[in-house]
């Protein structure tokens, strides 16, 4: 057999990487998610979309430990992890970049990003990655001693994407990471998504922004009232008006 053709069939039998089965979460007594199942292959970008409320975030939030699901299954590189705490993780992989950024402010550019690599060991390591995020994000390495809430807002979100990236995920959430910029900057976060893709990086993104998704993605799920609506390829959902208007609205 052609050793193409071969990967290509053993890429197919592999598991992914991430796989969600049935997700109940609820806060207090309102349900936030209900039966909720996708997955995400390993060196792939998968895009979960949705309005306002539909429940993307609590998605993120729980796969990142911050809230523990009533029912359901998170299987992560084989392993059964719903319910675990948020450093462990981190630790086994899972590393998320919050929607708004949330830098540090107070803090300096350079120690944002060694606070990411807190749950690591070894300095000399640390820091050629410090300045493997300053190759990455050049803008960063000028103004690494400034306080990061000085910085602008495409400037915050490098800030935060290689605050996580310290981490050294396997597994990159990222929330909304076109929200509140530019179109230009917009443009430039897609590149870099891209960029840590072609590196091996496995991406689920949360969007309201289908341009993006359909720019970065190749399957994208729908949440509505916090349920998957939908699931397919993400670049064919801009074509689709149907799936627009009755999930996103537009």
């Amino acid at each position: 057999m052609n050793s193409t053709v071969s990967e290509e069939l053993s890429a197919e039998r592999s598991p992914p990487m991430l796989e969600v089965r049935h997700l109940n979460v609820w806060y207090g007594v309102t349900e936030v998610l209900r039966d909720v199942s996708f997955t995400v292959p390993e060196n792939k970008i998968v895009s979960l979309l949705g309005g306002n409320g539909s429940g993307k975030t609590t998605v993120l939030n729980t796969l990142s430990g911050m809230l523990t699901p009533r029912a359901g299954n998170i299987i992560f590189q084989g392993s059964e992890i719903a319910g675990r705490a948020s450093d462990k993780m981190v630790k086994s992989g899972i590393v998320q970049v919050p929607q708004g950024r949330e830098v540090f402010s107070d803090m300096t550019v350079r120690e944002n990003l060694e606070l990411g690599a807190a749950t690591r060991r070894g300095m000399a390591a640390i820091r050629n990655d410090i300045d493997e995020m300053y190759v990455l994000f050049p803008r960063l390495k000028e103004k690494q001693a400034m306080r990061a809430g000085s910085l602008s807002g495409g400037e915050q979100q490098q800030v935060a994407l290689g605050r996580a990236l310290m981490a050294k995920p396997k597994l990159l959430l990222m929330d909304e990471p076109s929200v509140g910029l530019s179109p230009l900057i917009v443009q430039a976060v897609v590149e870099t998504i891209r960029q840590l893709h072609a590196s091996g990086l496995t991406i689920l993104i949360v969007e309201q922004n289908v341009g993006v998704a359909a720019a970065v993605a190749e399957d994208a799920y729908v949440l509505k009232d916090g349920a998957i609506a939908y699931s397919g390829s993400a670049p064919g959902l801009i074509n689709d008006p149907e799936v627009l208007a009755s999930y996103l609205g537009g």
